[in-house]
């Protein structure tokens, strides 16, 4: 079940979710994983205003296909703020998920925190 809620709030698709759950000998029905996520509650809520946000990217391998997962978390509840699956990474997407993210929360006087020399 954590599994299924971590991948779809990552942005991947119910279909996929399922997908990538049968790989593991795990089959669920997509309104099974529908309900598992909504009942939990964790979707990012629009409309925060962090003082801070950590921002990341990872790479992760789903079905052998490399995805880049786009990452904003408020360190002060350890809270994810917004998520964004690419099947890429430029500086170009890093834009984008930092565009979306402004569009979704009120980040103007927020202090980010980036680990490392990322395009972000």
């Amino acid at each position: 079940m954590k599994l299924s809620i971590q991948l779809h709030l990552t942005g991947l698709s119910l279909s996929n979710t399922v997908s990538i759950l049968e790989v593991f000998g795990v089959k669920r029905a997509r309104s099974t994983v529908h309900n598992w996520v909504y009942k939990a509650d964790l979707q990012p809520e629009p409309g925060r205003r962090p003082d801070h946000v950590a921002v990341d990217k990872t790479v992760i391998r789903l079905n052998d296909e490399q995805y880049w997962l786009y990452a904003a978390i408020d360190p002060e509840t350890n809270e994810l703020v917004y998520t964004k699956l690419k099947p890429t990474t430029t500086k170009v997407l890093a834009y984008s998920f930092l565009t979306e993210l402004s569009k979704e929360h009120d980040v103007s006087d927020a202090v980010f925190l980036v680990d490392g020399p990322h395009s972000l």
